[in-house]
């Protein structure tokens, strides 16, 4: 039975395949991550901030980038694949570096793996909350989380009141697979999603897709300096930490963690641009089938 925590808020606040055979043979715990793309290095980085001595195995399934466009049966059948490949490798946990996986796929599958499962929505719904003054909240993210209603609920569960206000960006992830960061159509494209948004007079928005901090100079230029920019990877990392904390599982030695890195595509492909966006040299990129 999956373990769920239902208490985010002491934790924000602080109060096939062969198995890979380091993933029992390092101090500390593995994790499990996994994204479309490279959008779950957003994740990743967060993790190796807050839990620098943990072991990750993560997982990018970049031969079907991206998610947010296919239905939901689909959706479900690929996380449980991830999953199912995640429990061969004997890991301590998963987070769903993926909003659209957390959107979709978690509400089903979250009871079925002995391991915890972390979703990227109750965090970053509690993160808006804490960050919005006039609870006016704007949401970008697939059109799958957006169609999901999954961040609208969790808002509107915690604060009847607050108003959320989404609009679809089907267009980032793809121009971030393709490391169109900064180019002037990205820009053009970003404010045509943002213009609703900041006509509603939000002051705070979700990055509903973890592809979309790779994004956050461009949104927070379009957006002004007064909007906040939630990402919701900051509120995950804690809750895994809590997780394997509770668990008694949570490394505090001396010795950094090892990251392992595979793919569904090119390894090639991923090692240059992941290696652009996280700011750290990604090398020995393997890649499996699921």
């Amino acid at each position: 039975m999956n373990m769920e925590i239902h208490n985010i808020d002491e934790i924000l606040t602080g109060k096939i395949l062969p198995k890979i055979p380091f993933a029992r043979n390092f101090f500390g715990s593995t994790i499990g991550i996994f994204d479309s793309g490279v959008g779950g290095l957003t994740v990743l980085k967060q993790v190796m901030k807050v839990l620098p001595q943990e072991n990750v195995i993560f997982l990018g399934d970049t031969a079907r980038v991206p998610y947010g466009g296919r239905s939901v049966e689909e959706i479900v059948s690929i996380n449980r694949e991830i999953l199912d490949y995640f429990l061969r490798q004997q890991v301590d946990m998963v987070i769903m570096a993926c909003g659209t996986s957390s959107a979709i796929a978690y509400p089903v599958l979250k009871e079925e793996y002995k391991f915890p499962i972390i979703s990227l929505i109750e965090p970053g719904a509690k993160a808006a909350l804490a960050a919005t003054k006039n609870f006016r909240i704007g949401l970008i993210a697939t059109i799958g989380t957006v169609q999901s209603q999954a961040y609208q609920k969790a808002i509107k569960s915690i604060n009847a009141e607050a108003k959320v206000f989404a609009q679809g960006a089907p267009l980032f992830v793809p121009l971030i697979e393709g490391g169109f960061i900064e180019g002037k159509e990205t820009k053009k494209i970003a404010r045509e999603y943002l213009q609703p948004l900041m006509e509603e007079k939000v002051d705070t928005i979700i990055l509903g897709c973890t592809h979309y901090p790779h994004l956050r100079d461009v949104i927070q230029e379009i957006v002004g300096e007064d909007v906040s920019l939630v990402d919701p990877a900051k509120g995950a990392t804690l809750v895994a930490k809590a997780a394997l904390l509770s668990k008694g599982k949570l490394n505090d030695g001396g010795h950094k963690g090892h990251y392992h890195y595979f793919v569904t595509g090119s390894p090639a492909h991923f090692e240059e641009l992941g290696s652009k966006l996280l700011n750290k040299n990604i090398s020995g990129v393997k890649q499996v089938r699921l």
